[in-house]
């Protein structure tokens, strides 16, 4: 698995390859600064390990607080007595925060704005006396030029941190100091193993193995990166991701839209089609009755409707015969028509082939014309009964002629 180092000089990566096997293990760091960023601590809280955090700084201690619950945070400093100390913060650069004026002066002079604060001092001894229960497995220091002051309130016999990383050269630079203050450690029984180009690394005695673990840098065989790198490629991953979902909601979205065209280009065709099949409908209907007009129209001019219309006149009469109710109206009608059928001679063609196709038809003409022979005048139809006698003994078509006669002499007058 691939070891992620936050540290600023890849110090969690050596002391993660001495100490990395111990489970649930203990550190102390003085000048801790920021729960992540540059923290030597950060890799091995997040393996199970917990331990104690020194930050005098506020905004920084208050990170730890949130951020590390399973840690003892101390928002103090650590110093050769337990007091109180003037501490001198550069805001512009984290990190550069110092007890020695003298630091403090120098990064002024660059040009950095310095600031002052009053925070409570408390040896090493007095805070390991308070709060270690068991083996302290690395100690580190990093208070910018004040390690010795540091040092000197730890008291090496009772408490025996296995490995311990110092920083050793002056503020924002390659000098070393650990002149000033080695011997602090190398007289309590700690044993030089590796210089990184900013930190010292010892080991106590009774842990002598680990010199040799510790005697080289970092480097592939450790399978680590940085915390930044680790972050730029799950940032890029995560880019990546969100773009490969939008490219996939993308070609979604196309491939939905392509659909519904397709549905309405679909529905649209079927619209067509369908009105095509209307069109096609209305033409063969007014085509249709087009043809039925000229079909009516020339049975209408044909010699055979002509020839058959006094059948078919004949036939409305049989018709109004049969629902004509009995009674003297009905009488006179019956009468009138029977004599105006008769005193027809094509309406007589047409009728006799019938009467006797129909032998009740023939009967019931016979019985109605027996009974207008046997009809008083009066009770005969206008039409017959003011006629004299010698007209009325000429035949039916002869008194048609003579009327006709009458009524165009009467048009003349």
């Amino acid at each position: 698995m691939t070891f992620i180092s936050y540290a600023q000089n890849f110090e969690d990566v050596l002391l993660w390859r001495a100490l990395g096997n111990i489970k649930n293990g203990f550190y102390i760091d003085v000048g801790a600064n920021d729960p992540v960023d540059h923290s030597v601590t950060k890799a091995f809280y997040d393996a199970g390990w917990s331990g104690i955090n020194i930050e005098p700084l506020p905004s920084f201690h208050a990170e730890f607080e949130r951020q590390r619950p399973r840690d003892t945070n101390l928002a103090i400093a650590a110093g050769a007595a337990d007091g109180s100390l003037t501490l001198y913060d550069v805001p512009a650069v984290n990190g550069w925060a110092s007890p020695d004026r003298a630091v403090a002066e120098a990064h002024h002079a660059k040009g950095f704005d310095v600031k002052e604060l009053t925070v409570p001092v408390r040896t090493l001894a007095g805070v390991c006396a308070e709060h270690v229960r068991g083996d302290i497995h690395f100690l580190k220091v990093d208070v910018e030029g004040f390690e010795g002051e540091v040092l000197k309130g730890m008291d090496f016999v009772r408490w025996r941190p296995w490995v311990l990383v110092i920083e050793a050269t002056q503020p924002d630079s390659r000098v070393t100091n650990h002149e000033t203050w080695e011997a602090l450690v190398t007289g309590r029984g700690y044993h030089y193993a590796h210089f990184d180009g900013l930190n010292r690394y010892y080991v106590a005695d009774e842990h002598r193995e680990l010199l040799e673990v510790l005697a080289i840098q970092p480097n592939v065989f450790d399978e680590f990166i940085s915390h930044h790198l680790d972050k730029a490629w799950r940032k890029t991953e995560r880019a990546e991701s969100d773009a490969a979902m939008e490219r996939h909601n993308a070609a979604q979205a196309n491939e939905q839209r392509l659909e519904a065209e397709k549905r309405a280009l679909a529905h649209a065709n079927k619209l067509v089609e369908q009105i095509e099949a209307t069109r096609a409908d209305s033409e063969r209907a007014q085509q249709w009755g087009r043809e039925l007009e000229q079909r009516l129209l020339a049975t209408l001019n044909s010699t055979s409707w002509r020839i058959t219309s006094p059948l078919r006149k004949a036939g409305a009469l049989l018709r109004r015969l049969r629902e004509v109710p009995v009674g003297a109206k009905a009488r006179g009608l019956t009468r009138s028509a029977v004599i105006g059928v008769t005193g027809n001679e094509r309406m007589r063609r047409l009728l006799i082939p019938l009467m006797l196709r129909f032998p009740r038809l023939s009967a019931k003409v016979s019985l109605m014309l027996s009974a207008v022979k046997q009809a008083p005048v009066s009770n005969l139809a206008p039409s017959v009964a003011n006629l004299s006698d010698e007209v009325r003994a000429l035949p039916v078509s002869a008194r048609n002629v003579l009327a006709d006669l009458q009524r165009a002499r009467r048009k003349t007058q």
